[in-house]
Order: structure tokens, then sequence, then C-alpha cells
């Protein structure tokens, strides 16, 4: 379990063709990566598939996240769909809290409900990562990231499926690496 203020931790953020992109930069971690919280737009049952398959093709641990798991190094978290994901402090330590809630941007989970926990809960010992996707979900997220200190990744357009989100977050100031998807896994770990 990571204590609150111990270690970094890595959020990201995807909808449109980030299947494929977050397959890609996972594929780049190992065993002892810090923890990763991660958003996906998708429809309800899938992104327990899409844990449970990624689970099997990665190094690192990959699950639906439940109420009250607590971070883990070397483990990404993805947010249940239809629910939205933040992180919480639990009896001094880092741990999800997954509840139903308004749609933001249209959608549930909401990368920006993500982006502004953990931007309030680990301030400057976070790396937010804003990739694909139509929309403007994770962009005012990843703001207030970069505001509080974290390092902010945004991918840029040539290789973006879509390139909605983290085009509205380069526009908003967010982005403090804009990087095509193929360098974004180690410029991740570079930052921690």
């Amino acid at each position: 379990m990571l204590s609150v203020g111990t270690r970094k931790v890595i959020a990201i953020g995807a909808s449109t063709g980030g299947v494929e992109a977050l397959e890609q930069v996972l594929t780049k971690f190992p065993t002892t990566v810090p923890p990763i919280v991660l958003v996906i737009h998708m429809p309800p049952g899938f992104t327990k598939l899409f844990a449970a398959r990624l689970n099997k093709s990665l190094k690192i641990a990959v699950k639906e996240a439940q109420q009250e798991d607590y971070l883990l190094p070397g483990q990404v978290l993805v947010a249940p769909a239809g629910k939205h994901m933040k992180i919480v402090n639990l009896n001094g330590k880092l741990a999800v809290d997954c509840f139903l809630g308004e749609k933001v941007h249209h959608v549930i989970p909401s990368v920006d409900v993500l982006f502004e926990s953990v931007a309030k809960n680990l301030q400057k010992d976070a790396i937010g990562v804003l990739l694909t996707g139509m929309g403007a979900d994770g962009a005012r997220g990843l703001l207030t990231m970069r505001n509080n200190g974290a390092a902010t990744i945004g991918q840029d357009k040539e290789t973006s499926a879509i390139y909605g989100m983290p085009k509205v977050a380069k526009e908003l100031g967010a982005v403090d690496y804009e990087l095509p998807l193929d360098q974004i896994g180690n410029k991740i770990l570079s930052l921690v």
C-alpha cells in the first residue's frame, strides 16, 4: 500500500483510440513502476474485460478498480465503466473511491474527476497523461494537476486517432510535454 506522500502516482486518461494507445504506453513499464490510475471511456462491462486482457499481456498487474482498492506499485487500476473514480486518503494510504454520479462532459467515468482528485491529493507527486480521444474530458483536470506541480504529458496530433482531448489540454496550457505515442512510456519512466 502506498502511504500518502511517499511516491509518485501516474494518472492516465483516454477515449477514442485509447485501447491501442494504452497498450503501447503500458507495455514499457516494469513491475517497479509507481501506481497507475486510469480512465478510459468504455460502455459498462467492457472495462473489466479490457483490464483482464491487459493483465494477461503486460508485466504489470491490471485490474478494474473496486471501492477502496489501495494504490500499489506495479499495478494499474482501471475506473469501472458507469462509475467515476477518484483518489482518496484512506487511513493514511492512497486508495480509490468508485462512485455513481452525474455525467461530466457527457461521460462516466470522467478523466477530469480522476485528475482533479489526483491534483488535490498528490500535487507534485503525480504525472498526468492525456491520450487520444474526442471532446474535452481531462483537459481541465490536467491543467489543475499542472498548476499543482504535477508533470503533464499530452499525445501529439500526428499519433492520436482523435486529437480532441489532448488538443484542448494543450490549448489551455495544461501540457508540459506533447509527445508522439511511442515516446510517452519512456518519458513517464524518466519522470518517476
